[in-house]
């Protein structure tokens, strides 16, 4: 077995990667070579901010409140891509109007290679579909909105 040489430019790549995209870990492989970076978790993670939140309400007394997600609102466990349907060309899993009962799967979301289905918390019909296809998401985001 020869030698593996450790390119430290590649590490320095790979750790700005996982910063940029909030990774924990990363892996690359080239033959059987593989190279894993993985990041322990120490102190006070701040807690993940969604991005599609809605703006700010006024309350009666004058101060700004800020609106949590709606109800209904099927948020993303995860980052990664957001597929509307099981593979290209199908037809989607659900689209507004359509009644979704607890625990179907309404999307998939794909994190590093695996394919995670995303199931309705509750019965429900569609009323928004926030994402479209293969848009990457963010941990957070709002998807879709059952009523």
């Amino acid at each position: 077995m020869s030698a593996f040489h450790i390119d430290g430019d590649l590490i320095r790549q790979l750790a700005a990667l996982m910063d940029e995209a909030g990774l924990s870990e990363i892996e690359v492989a080239e033959g059987e070579r593989k190279l894993r970076l993985a990041r322990g978790l120490t102190g006070v993670v701040p807690a993940p901010v969604a991005h599609h939140a809605p703006p700010p309400v006024s309350a009666d007394s004058g101060q700004q409140v800020m609106a949590g997600p709606p109800v209904g609102a099927i948020t993303s466990p995860m980052v990664g891509s957001a597929y509307l349907a099981p593979e290209p060309g199908a037809t989607p899993f659900v689209k507004p109007g359509d009644r979704v009962e607890e625990g179907q799967t309404v999307m998939i979301i794909e994190a590093m290679k695996v394919m995670n289905p995303i199931r309705a918390p509750r019965a429900g019909v569609v009323q928004q579909v926030l994402v479209e296809d293969a848009q990457p998401v963010e941990f957070g985001e709002i998807l879709m909105i059952l009523d």
